[in-house]
């Protein structure tokens, strides 16, 4: 391992949208955040390009350790760093896309692979979809985004790096299924309260429990989204085309395999979810979609109307790719992992698991070497040296 340099630098893009969801700035631009992080001495060809729809991951362990093997990265932060409240997931391709054609003109790299860490897995997929083969030019909530026009350039590999679906299937599998009315979010169906001493159902669950309450999440985001469109057509009705709302989604922290090790299996500590104890982050201020807007609801968090689906996403993507499984990881669960692998469209695609791996590799640095060597091993193998 080598030292490392670590240079913040930023750039500033067109943004032709009539709308504004982050603070501060110029109406028509918008300001990207970035981070290299390289070894003190030695050039590249390629970069790893890690991004996260709300960003803050340039210190990842993992994003310091591949720098410190002589891989160079850059991190990628999008306009809506550390806030996700009024996130539009096709902007933040817009973003990536021009981060990658800022790197290659700025630094030289002729051959990007993206760093799909996390929620920057799915983010990957649906940008390496649209550069390749655009159909987007309105997000779910009818707003002008232009995919086709932005010219979005390919990346030419893809890592899926301890990456759930897409933060739509999270959100949906995290969902209280209990909570019957949004408007009365505490008067709960005990029957499917997980978090209740008195419910029901106890671990280990039975099949036919399982399939009721993940039926019963899916009728929830469901529910969530008729409300969101039905309202955003009332407000563009009586309030202009740009008219917006926000609210709290409660109850976003709920499932299974948090109270039932049995549910999807691996060797993730039992009774606990990457943010703590489950049941006081399922009501909690940091839990998952807390606060949104109708039109973030529709673009990164509803079942049927976000188009960053990793599955559905990958099923377009045939450029080379891995898949890398952390085997204690307890937000992206190995089903994640097999579902994203078996969707690529890529000929070239392998999968390695870390056994033992957290999530961050806080718990578990001394994984990281394992980790570091799978991905440099791939990467060197098909020439992104």
């Amino acid at each position: 391992m080598t030292s490392v340099v670590r240079e913040p630098y930023g750039f500033v893009h067109a943004d032709t949208s009539r709308l504004k969801e982050v603070y501060g700035g110029p109406s028509g631009q918008v300001f990207v955040e970035c981070m290299r992080v390289r070894p003190v001495a030695g050039e590249s060809k390629t970069v790893i390009l890690f991004s996260h729809p709300i960003g803050g991951g340039s210190f990842l362990p993992l994003v310091s350790a591949l720098a410190a093997a002589g891989r160079h990265v850059i991190y990628c932060n999008p306009r809506y760093r550390g806030n996700d409240t009024a996130l539009i997931m096709e902007k933040c391709l817009l973003d990536l896309g021009a981060c990658v054609a800022d790197l290659k003109q700025r630094f030289g790299y002729g051959k990007v692979v993206l760093g799909g860490w996390s929620g920057g897995g799915s983010l990957s997929l649906f940008y390496q979809d649209q550069a390749t083969q655009p159909t987007i030019d309105e997000t779910p909530a009818g707003d002008y985004v232009g995919l086709h026009d932005a010219k979005l350039q390919p990346a030419d590999g893809v890592l899926l790096l301890a990456a759930h679906l897409s933060r739509s299937v999270t959100m949906t599998e995290w969902l209280d299924p209990s909570i019957m009315d949004e408007a009365r979010p505490f008067e709960r169906d005990r029957g499917l309260n997980i978090y209740d001493p008195d419910c029901p159902a106890q671990p280990p669950y039975d099949a036919a429990f399982v399939a009721r309450f993940r039926e019963a999440q899916i009728a929830r985001n469901r529910r969530i989204t008729a409300w969101a469109k039905a309202e955003l057509a009332r407000l563009k009705a009586s309030g202009g085309p740009d008219a917006e709302r926000c609210f709290v989604v409660q109850g976003t922290m709920c499932d299974v395999r948090w109270t039932d090790p049995t549910q999807d299996p691996s060797d993730r500590k039992p009774y606990t979810c990457y943010l703590g104890d489950p049941k006081i982050a399922n009501d909690g201020p940091v839990g998952l979609g807390r606060f949104t807007t109708l039109r973030s609801w529709l673009s990164q968090w509803s079942y049927d109307e976000s188009r960053a689906h990793g599955e559905r996403n990958a099923a377009r993507v045939t450029c080379p790719a891995l898949v890398v499984n952390n085997t204690a990881d307890l937000a992206c669960t190995p089903s994640h992992a097999a579902r994203l692998f078996a969707a690529l469209a890529s000929a070239d695609k392998e999968i390695v698991h870390i056994k033992d791996a957290d999530h961050y590799y806080i718990e578990r640095r001394d994984l990281l070497p394992k980790a570091v060597g799978a991905i440099g091993a791939w990467l060197d193998a098909r020439g992104f040296v």
